[in-house]
């Protein structure tokens, strides 16, 4: 008797662990708003002001990785090799810059722009065609999205300084600006019109 009572328990029990799908929430923060009153020594209204330029240069970050990813995928000609690798190596350290500017936007009390339509509202860097462009045009392309970037990180930098968030000025400085600046090198030199073969006498 007793072992029937424990199975008819089971039984009645599962619903304890299924699922519950199709499930809704509000919003539990607003995008543009800040938490308040976090022990950073920064104000509220600071750290807006912080995260709004924080996710300027999220979103044209991520926007400059996918462009790296177009450029990987669709790259021709006879660098199709060498470029294929570093486009690729590019795009995995703007992925990495990705992740650590977002979540300097959620250490500050924020929300980061995070979904593809909210990015491509946010960015600043025009949109590629869908085709194909020669190599050149490619890295014409990625260098012009990365001196707009490099621009909106060294005006971030100081402001964020001067209104006393060294924390972000660091991220801004020690990753953001140094990965592009390193990145706009290797790009720059496959411009240079050199020979391949014979050399100028």
């Amino acid at each position: 008797m007793r072992k029937r009572e424990n199975i008819f328990s089971l039984t009645n029990n599962q619903e304890h662990v299924q699922p519950v799908f199709h499930q809704k929430s509000k919003e539990i923060q607003a995008y543009g708003t800040v938490i308040e009153n976090l022990p950073f020594g920064l104000s509220g209204k600071t750290r807006e002001e912080v995260v709004e330029k924080l996710n300027q240069i999220l979103a044209d970050t991520i926007t400059m990785a996918d462009l790296y990813k177009k450029s990987h995928w669709q790259t021709s000609g006879p660098t199709f090799y060498s470029l294929h690798l570093l486009f690729d190596k590019h795009y995995t350290e703007q992925v990495e810059l990705v992740d650590q500017i977002a979540e300097r936007i959620q250490v500050l009390g924020g929300i980061s722009v995070a979904m593809a339509a909210d990015i491509a509202e946010v960015s600043s860097i025009p949109r590629p065609p869908r085709g194909r462009e020669e190599a050149p045009a490619q890295i014409s392309r990625l260098l012009e999205a990365h001196q707009l970037i490099i621009r909106e990180a060294r005006a971030s930098a100081e402001k964020v300084s001067e209104l006393g968030d060294e924390g972000t000025n660091d991220l801004l400085v020690s990753n953001v600006l140094r990965t592009n600046e390193m990145q706009v090198w290797f790009l720059y030199e496959h411009l240079v019109n050199m020979p391949l073969v014979k050399a100028d006498t």
